[in-house]
């Protein structure tokens, strides 16, 4: 069975003592009045709501599923009312605009607020989390009247909010997207802007439509007619489900339904939806054919928040693993009995048990902390006053964006399947749960762009691009932490682990540029090795950081307790001993450039006859 209890002391360990949030909260006039004592009241009513209210739903909503009728979704049994427990406790507004209603909370915070929806039910959580990115949209580039309209009713989570990209013919390439919008006559009468008719079908819509709220906002890509080809001509649209009345009250039903929706390997409570727009009304976002733009203001947003769903998966497997594994009982430890009263001693004594379990525990610890220093860069880039640290922090959020996408998920998946491989023959098993965590962690491996195109994304816009400027700004900021270390014997280690590292991922860059100036394929050959050694590398500098914070705290008798300090240390060194040494071999990968993927011809694919 489900086994779990948010993470509360390595959150508060990240937020206080690696990264001195509260300090960082003050230098900000937005988020200056958030302190550690707000901070921890919001994470532990957090995690008393996910676990009371969503952990239990988890395997029943997975076995009913959302269901589909007559143009209609139902969400599992459950769904609904825990849904409005979260929406009275202001949930939904919690990193929101506090000018609309929102609770203005910093995203260093609200990612562990995402951990804990994701591990207790991520069917459940991808409703919330769409709406954020959709709120976070509006509020960036909607006209005030939308904003007066829509945030507060959105934040408040009485309508719910959806992204509409994917056609059926394309999915990564948005510049082949065929709905199109087209002006109609007369103003909208409540938002006093221009309105559209949009035509055209969208895929895989996340909460598309379901039964939790009485309306839902769609925000819509598509071309008007003097659109230029390509990205170029796309522009966002917002089309409510039910047109408003004068008081902003639904009323009519607008010209958009649900299809169907689809039959998928997990995240099954979730409705994944086909929606037709056949003449829907709506109005326009931002400026006309810079859509694509205004939807990635909250990409960066998105993309970190489906990397929480790895890793949040990633840790209620583990804790449910490490359950089952304390009172499993299987042969003896190589070096005799540890449970002589016992028939046989915990599978734990065995050293390639503890091989997966430090594994998948590594993976989680370092992807927490890398989840806070994202969103830290991500505060400072919307809240900071000094144009110089937005703009750092700027350049190491398109870096790290990627990364955070593709590690957090590539790893909490590698993780569950791990996780599930501690419990032999019943981890196969519904009842146990540790099944269905797998199935759930494979889609964010490829929903908010594949890895493959995380890791293409890197290389090319965000190293090739810029000819390294982004590397320089990580490289500025590990060389800066490198010269605050003290020379203590606990942290020598780490230091010299991510001098080395960070001198790698510089050569690596370096050869990689010049290689692919001679030849283009050289980047796509190179981008997923090339992805994973960067987050090695920025993973050693995070290690850094939380072996000086443990240090530091077995020193001063520190709050998170003498043996939490210890074992932080120990899993540091579990990763500089065993994970580390991964990136000699990618480095061997990338060097061995494009020319073996490259040397087989198309026909050489087809299987051999």
């Amino acid at each position: 069975m489900a086994k779990y209890q948010a993470p509360l002391k390595d959150a508060r360990f990240i937020l206080d003592e690696v990264f001195a949030a509260e300090q960082e909260w003050a230098d900000m006039a937005a988020t200056e009045e958030v302190n550690v004592e707000l901070a921890e009241a919001i994470l532990e009513e957090g995690a008393r709501v996910t676990q009371a209210e969503l952990l239990p739903l988890n395997l029943s909503g997975d076995a009913e599923g959302a269901r589909f009728e007559n143009g209609h979704v139902t969400t599992p049994k459950g769904f609904k009312e825990a849904y409005r427990v979260l929406a009275e406790g202001g949930w939904m507004g919690l990193g929101g605009n506090p000018e609309y209603g929102g609770q203005g909370m910093p995203k260093m915070l609200t990612v562990a607020f995402e951990e804990m929806l994701y591990a207790t039910n991520t069917s459940f959580a991808l409703y919330p989390a769409l709406n954020a990115g959709a709120c976070l949209a509006v509020d960036s580039h909607a006209p005030e009247s939308v904003k007066q309209v829509f945030l507060p009713r959105m934040y408040a989570g009485d309508w719910l909010g959806t992204m509409c990209l994917t056609e059926p013919h394309c999915g990564t390439d948005l510049g082949l997207i065929r709905t199109r919008a087209e002006s109609l006559e007369g103003d909208d009468p409540l938002l006093g802007l221009p309105r559209y008719r949009l035509t055209g079908t969208k895929i895989w819509i996340t909460g598309g439509e379901h039964d939790m709220v009485d309306n839902i906002v769609h925000l819509v890509l598509a071309k008007l007619p003097d659109a230029p080809p390509g990205t170029r001509g796309i522009s966002l649209f917002l089309v409510s489900k039910h047109l408003l009345d004068a008081d902003g009250q639904p009323t009519t039903p607008n010209a958009v339904s649900c299809g169907s929706i689809e039959h998928k390997m997990g995240i099954k409570g979730s409705a994944t939806c086909v929606m037709n727009f056949d003449g829907a009304e709506g109005v326009l976002i931002g400026e006309p054919h810079q859509g694509l733009a205004a939807m990635f203001t909250m990409m960066n947003y998105e993309r970190l928040s489906i990397g929480l769903q790895g890793l949040g998966l990633g840790e209620v497997a583990y804790q449910s693993a490490m359950d089952f594994a304390a009172e499993r009982l299987q042969s003896r430890a190589p070096t005799g009995a540890k449970a002589p009263d016992k028939p046989a001693d915990p599978i734990l004594v065995h050293p390639d048990v503890r091989r997966m379990a430090l594994e998948v525990r590594v993976w989680n610890e370092t992807g927490r902390a890398f989840a806070v220093f994202v969103g830290q860069q991500l505060d400072r880039v919307k809240y900071h006053a000094d144009d110089a640290v937005k703009a750092d922090a700027d350049a190491l959020v398109q870096f790290m964006t990627p990364i955070a996408k593709a590690l957090l998920t590539d790893r909490g998946f590698d993780a569950t399947v791990m996780a599930q491989q501690l419990y032999g023959g019943n981890g196969y098993c519904v009842e146990w749960g540790a099944e269905q965590y797998v199935r759930d962690a494979r889609i964010a491996m490829i929903y908010e762009g594949t890895n493959g195109i995380q890791a293409m994304d890197l290389v090319g816009r965000k190293l090739y691009r810029n000819r390294g400027a982004h590397v320089a700004s990580f490289a500025a900021l590990v060389r800066a932490e490198l010269e605050r270390q003290a020379d203590d014997a606990q942290t020598r280690p780490f230091a010299e682990a991510c001098k080395t590292e960070l001198a790698r991922l510089e050569r690596v860059s370096e050869q990689l540029l010049a290689r692919a100036d001679d030849n283009p394929e050289e980047l796509g050959a190179a981008a997923c090795d090339y992805l994973n050694l960067a987050g090695l590398c920025v993973y050693s500098y995070l290690w850094l950081r939380m072996a000086r914070a443990a240090a530091h705290g077995l020193a001063q008798a520190g709050a998170s307790g003498e043996g939490f300090y210890r074992r932080k240390l120990a899993l540091g060194e579990y990763f500089v001993a065993r994970v580390l040494p991964r990136a000699v071999a990618l480095e061997a990968q990338i060097s061995a450039g494009a020319a073996p993927l490259m040397a087989f011809s198309l026909e050489d694919f087809a299987p051999e006859q």
